[in-house]
């Protein structure tokens, strides 16, 4: 039962219409202030005796953007303390395989690198220096991994390709990749480093590389046997312009590279089976897999470690699945699992059969680690704060062991996030996830706002989204569609957007919308807004061309035209699997019920300039604020210059906001603050409704 239910419960029972209006007042939603003080805890590793964790929790109270720091827990007494001092900073730690030291990323008095501590901290001596690149590589793995006897370490580390650094004056372009990872945000052109492996020596600190070439190495793994190393590469004819991972393995004394996977699809996070016998990973099965976001279900694979007897252990889940970890009887993949706006862990069998589900709570899985006595430790985001620290024992007890955010939320009212499921206007049927407003008195009427996925292959669910709770602290409600495209309702679902950007999606959005109107009679059909992020904030703008319901709208990072940014975006090959072929390519084979006859373009570039937003500008009626980073490599900020400057020709009141130093999503603190602050002042304008210092 929410707040709002125990009030009016209250006020049905006694007739005293004050009774729960104090408790309210005292406890306000979560304000944009208290971002900066909300923590989230971020990589996971478990020693294999399953006693100590460690951990790194990512804080926002500084300038710029959040940083990492690593804590140690005693599982038994559950006591935890940090490592390293206020300003140290660490990313990715590692147990050695006996637990008794500490390998991480990070930054010491004797310089940044690979660094190796004690297991409780101490002692901690710098390596080697560690070199990194701005080349875009989406879904890779471990940067880091222990030798079995623990004397030796393997790293990811880049150096110096063929090619000049772009980044010159003048800055000579050569490469089809050029531009650099979507949330770099402070170069406009890629490096062109190289990332290989490399082996450290951790008693002498002797470095040596093992692999070299013009290709990218990543995603590591040591086998137990302590041979070979397991990774990932995409070394095809042309691996800019076409996207495909594939596993090998390298001797880790001769550096002798062998193949295991040679497929046109992607195969990625590969890791040994303890007795080495088999490798697991999660892959996918058809030709063309893009390198931004993918239609396609990734699922659990296993392969013998010859790469043959290939087999799709996953397949019995029809849900998109993360990266594998062996038990450590090598009997069972544990994995995570999207499903229905939440991301779950299961066990699945080896040998093939049915899963067992191990987390099933309401919320979101993120980075976990298994012990080898079955010790489960993972981050979970439920709908009440943010990422918190659980463990979960061989016999299934959990327990959390953090609650970093406790000083801050317990001062607030978490707003309550309910499921909407609904039949859209082709009878298929989606949800939607509703965040009530806190506070909302009996009789009053609240706002809407619809705040759409990026993606579109992605996700949304219950877990708590702090911008959602400060438009619930500002009276609003919000809704988050799970339209056709999704992941985490089968791969039919996901595919239900092929050839159809701002089409049956953007249908489903609307559908929503009137699913909740009718489900909640306090919603405001007459104050409604729409916004999101990268898919969504296309979305956002395909929408105001389409209907003009909504009173506002805050696209960030949304494309407006699909032909200038399939040119312009750092990857190229995105729209050609979305469509199913190049721009300049025919569109075909065609649906006939998305594409009629009397309609239907010849190629999927004409296909992509009808379902571009800024054709139809003239049609938009929306008061509209663009949110973008100013280098941003993924959408680039031409998308939302070119529709500002259209909108403005027909007259609609729009904003354009630029954040330096930012790339594909805005990440340093006060640029968050700005963007949820400038949004709820935006809607309060257009809703009618008098600011006030709870925008902030």
């Amino acid at each position: 039962m929410t707040l709002i239910d125990i009030r009016r419960t209250v006020v049905a029972l006694l007739g005293i219409a004050a009774v729960a209006a104090p408790a309210l007042a005292q406890r306000p939603g979560l304000q944009v202030s208290d971002i900066y003080g909300l923590r989230a805890v971020g990589d996971v590793q478990i020693a294999h005796d399953g006693r100590t964790v460690v951990y790194a929790v990512l804080n926002s109270d500084r300038p710029g953007r959040p940083y990492s720091q690593v804590w140690l827990l005693d599982v038994a007494s559950g006591h935890s303390r940090r490592l390293g001092g206020d300003d140290d900073t660490a990313t990715e730690p590692h147990f050695s395989p006996d637990g008794r030291r500490l390998a991480f990323f990070g930054r010491i008095d004797a310089g940044s690198g690979l660094i190796v501590a004690n297991a409780d901290g101490s002692g901690p001596q710098l390596i080697a220096p560690v070199t990194g690149t701005n080349h875009p590589l989406p879904s890779s793995g471990d940067r880091l991994a222990w030798s079995p006897d623990g004397r030796q370490l393997a790293f990811i580390s880049a150096t110096p390709g063929s090619e000049a650094d772009a980044n010159g004056d003048p800055m000579v372009i050569t490469r089809y990749l050029y531009k650099p990872t979507a949330s770099e945000g402070e170069t406009r052109a890629n490096d062109n480093r190289r990332l290989h492996i490399f082996v450290a020596d951790v008693g002498s600190k002797q470095v040596r590389q093992l692999t070299d070439g013009v290709y990218y190495e990543h995603s590591i793994d040591w086998s137990r046997k302590g041979d070979e190393i397991l990774f990932v590469s995409n070394r095809g004819s042309d691996p800019d312009r076409f996207f495909n991972y594939d596993v090998f393995a390298v001797n880790a004394s001769s550096g002798v590279i062998r193949r295991l996977t040679d497929t046109k699809s992607a195969e990625y996070y590969p890791r040994w089976s303890p007795d080495g016998r088999l490798v697991a990973f999660s892959g996918t099965k058809r030709p063309l897999t893009s390198s931004e976001t993918t239609m396609e279900d990734t699922h659990v694979w296993v392969m013998a470690a010859d790469g043959s007897a290939r087999r799709e252990v996953g397949g019995v889940i029809d849900n998109r699945q993360g990266a594998p970890e062996w038990s450590a009887d090598g009997q069972h993949l544990y994995v995570t699992l999207q499903e229905r706006g939440h991301v779950r862990m299961v066990r699945l069998p080896e040998a093939g059969g049915p899963p067992e589900r191990v987390v099933t709570e309401r919320g979101s899985v993120g980075n976990w680690a298994l012990a080898d006595n079955g010790t489960l430790v993972y981050g979970f985001t439920s709908p009440k704060g943010p990422t918190e620290l659980f463990v979960r024992s061989a016999a299934g007890e959990v327990k959390a062991m953090t609650s970093l955010n406790q000083a801050v939320l317990r001062e607030r009212t978490i707003a309550d996030v309910e499921s909407l499921t609904f039949t859209s206007f082709d009878g298929l049927e989606i949800e939607a996830f509703l965040t009530k407003p806190v506070g909302l008195a009996q009789g009053q009427r609240a706002p809407l706002v619809t705040m759409i996925h990026g993606g579109p292959h992605g996700q949304q669910g219950p877990g708590f989204n702090q911008k959602a709770q400060v438009y619930a602290a500002n009276g609003f409600a919000s809704l988050m569609v799970n339209y056709r495209g999704s992941t985490g309702y089968g791969q039919k679902l996901a595919d239900a957007i092929f050839q159809d950007q701002n089409g049956g999606e953007a249908r489903d959005v609307l559908a929503g919308v009137d699913a909740a109107l009718a489900r909640y009679p306090w919603l405001d059909s007459t104050r409604l807004g729409v916004e999101g992020g990268s898919y969504g904030g296309q979305l956002t703008n395909w929408l105001i061309t389409q209907t003009d319901r909504f009173k506002a709208a805050v696209p960030a990072a949304g494309i407006a035209n699909l032909v200038s940014f399939n040119y312009m975006a750092y990857y190229h090959d995105y729209l050609a699997v979305e469509f199913g072929a190049f721009p300049h390519q025919a569109l075909n084979p065609v649906d006939e019920k998305l594409w009629p006859a009397a309609t239907r373009p010849t190629t999927i570039l004409d296909a992509l300039w009808e379902r571009s937003p800024i054709r139809y500008v003239a049609r938009a009626k929306t008061p509209t604020l663009f949110l973008h980073g100013e280098n941003d490599n993924d959408v680039p900020i031409a998308e939302a210059e070119q529709f500002f400057i259209a909108l403005k020709d027909v007259g609609v009141e729009t904003v354009l906001v630029r954040y330096p130093r930012e790339g594909h999503g805005i990440r340093e603190v006060k640029h968050v603050d700005d963007t949820i602050t400038r949004s709820v002042a935006w809607y309060k304008k257009h809703f009618g409704v008098q600011s006030t210092n709870r925008d902030r």
